[in-house]
């Protein structure tokens, strides 16, 4: 199957499954049936399947492998996606559909157009390989952590004017929320570690000029979600404090890679 029909394919599910779960959304608390949720897993889970084809033809290509922005930019939404319908088995992420499923289906529809691609390469080393894997979960799982502190941060402010709308109907009480949060946290900054040590070891030039952008935004980032865990472990922070230091270590990882990326292949290009 071609690439424009598999992304075409999960496109349609992505904002089908997007439009059930905000109808679902808007229902009474408790008034969900198992049907609509089922057909929410069940185009989510077609959706992810078309988004593999998609993004394994994008990056996987007969010129070599493409780590270009856009089809890169796909290849961590399907991770992420992956991880939240996976999660949503047994914890209660069915909110962080909302924001990811259209942004995923436009990231679809940018990638199928012929901007901002640089030469595949042949051949990648091992360790270079297991470098990008590792970046690319912690990237994705810290995404999803981002996305939780802004539901978190919406929570806390509609608890503090005593409001409740139809979202803070489905989200989840704010400590399960927090322990999500910082679950997300301790996990994606134990494989950023090990993404970072692996670039020390396997990247040649792990500070030249064309990285080192990268490479100090991404150690600054480490820094402060270390910092983050320090003061929830020694301190006890949570709440705002917890959402202000998780958004703005997602802000400096967003600006080593999409901001590097950019720069770079459309920029400088």
């Amino acid at each position: 199957m071609s690439v424009q029909l598999t992304a075409a394919l999960a496109i349609t599910c992505y904002l089908s499954a997007f439009g059930l779960q905000v109808r679902a959304s808007l229902q009474p608390s408790g008034s969900t049936t198992s049907i609509a949720k089922g057909s929410v897993l069940g185009l989510s889970c077609l959706a992810l399947a078309a988004h593999f084809a998609t993004s394994w033809q994008q990056i996987f290509t007969d010129s070599g492998t493409s780590f270009s922005l856009l089809p890169l930019s796909v290849a961590i939404f399907m991770v992420i996606n992956l991880m939240v319908v996976a999660g949503s088995l047994r914890r209660p992420f069915h909110s962080l559909f909302l924001l990811l499923f259209p942004f995923s289906a436009l990231a679809l529809a940018l990638s199928l157009l012929p901007l901002w691609q640089s030469p595949p390469r042949n051949n990648l080393p091992l360790g270079l390989s297991l470098h990008i894997l590792l970046s690319i979960i912690a990237y994705s799982l810290l995404s999803i952590a981002a996305l939780e502190a802004l539901f978190l941060a919406y929570q806390n402010r509609q608890l503090h004017q005593h409001h409740s709308s139809a979202l803070m109907r489905i989200l989840p009480p704010l400590q399960t929320m927090e322990s999500l949060l910082f679950g997300l946290v301790i996990t994606g900054f134990t494989l950023l570690t090990l993404a970072l040590i692996s670039g020390l070891l396997f990247v040649d030039n792990f500070f030249a000029q064309h990285l080192v952008h990268k490479t100090v935004f991404s150690i600054v980032a480490w820094l402060v979600y270390g910092i983050l865990l320090w003061g929830h472990f020694r301190w006890g922070w949570r709440g705002k404090t917890a959402t202000l230091w998780t958004l703005g270590g997602f802000t400096l990882l967003m600006l080593a890679f999409w901001g590097t990326k950019f720069v770079l292949e459309v920029i400088l290009a």
